[in-house]
């Protein structure tokens, strides 16, 4: 079973919108070292929706390669169509990672019901050589993947987990409390990573984990070990920078992180726009207090 914090980590490119792979390996042996359970690539941090089929393949196996062999590697490989995630899939397979993790299509969302989703899911699960995390994210996609449908999907013996990003804390314990205790749930925001441990989940896929991650370790560490106190007061701490770097700057702000902490954010690839001088100053300044 997959559990504990994982960092869905930021490709980092150039000033010409290539991917920068020194910077990417000094990152990669900087969160080597830390206490993480492993790393996502080309997810939504990784700006996956924006880079090629061959990019996201070399990351794969370039973050595998240069990651220690205890931390996990899970590859985004969610794609419009079913064939491209399946083909996707099995590139990830070849590269060493560990699952695959699966946003929903959500171009024709006009169509794709529950059980549209369902069949969908089904089949990519049938074809994967990597189990497959479920990956939930309305914001981005505008449809959300309810308790019901996840409930179902989690009876394949190859989708094994999810990670939820609606800050739904209800759907979220509905999802725990349908699926066996076998069936990986996994915070998608360090907003709400505390209330979904108390839940039952086993762990999260934190974008601050990239930035923070000893602090976002902490939180599961301090609940496991029965302080929930401390959890508490460590989890309110995070509110301020996570909500920064995720809903309020999103990609640009976790990548002027990453700067500002010397290590390599970069810029985003367009039509992402780096962040101003004036929020990458209220982004500092918000930091050193921190």
């Amino acid at each position: 079973m997959f559990s504990g914090i994982y960092a869905p980590i930021p490709t980092p490119f150039d000033n010409n919108g290539e991917i920068a792979w020194e910077a990417f390996l000094k990152n990669l042996q900087w969160w080597g070292q830390s206490s993480l359970q492993g790393l996502a690539v080309a997810g939504t941090n990784g700006e996956a929706a924006l880079l090629d089929f061959d990019e996201k393949v070399k990351a794969f196996s370039y973050t595998r390669e240069n990651l220690p062999a205890k931390m996990k590697v899970i590859a985004g490989t969610g794609c419009e169509s079913a064939r491209a995630t399946i083909r996707l899939n099995r590139a990830a397979a070849e590269s060493g990672c560990d699952a695959v993790l699966v946003i929903n299509p959500s171009y024709f969302k006009g169509s794709l019901d529950d059980e549209t989703l369902k069949n969908y899911y089904s089949h990519v699960a049938e074809s994967s050589p990597l189990p497959v995390i479920l990956y939930n994210m309305p914001r981005n996609t505008a449809l959300n993947l309810g308790a019901n449908l996840v409930s179902a999907l989690s009876e394949h013996s190859n989708i094994i987990g999810i990670k939820d990003s609606s800050g739904n804390i209800v759907q979220i314990s509905e999802i725990i409390n349908n699926t066996s205790a076998d069936f990986a749930v996994f915070a998608g925001s360090a907003n709400f990573l505390l209330p979904a441990l108390v839940m039952g989940a086993a762990g999260g896929t934190l974008a601050l984990a990239n930035i923070m991650p000893e602090e976002c370790v902490g939180i599961k560490n301090l609940y496991d070990e029965g302080k929930l106190p401390e959890a508490k007061k460590l989890q309110a701490s995070l509110l301020e920078i996570n909500n920064a770097v995720t809903a309020r700057w999103g990609v640009a702000g976790l990548k002027a992180a990453l700067d500002l902490l010397g290590h390599y954010g970069g810029p985003p690839r367009l039509p992402l726009l780096p962040l101003g001088k004036h929020e990458r100053e209220l982004l500092k300044n918000m930091m050193q207090r921190d």
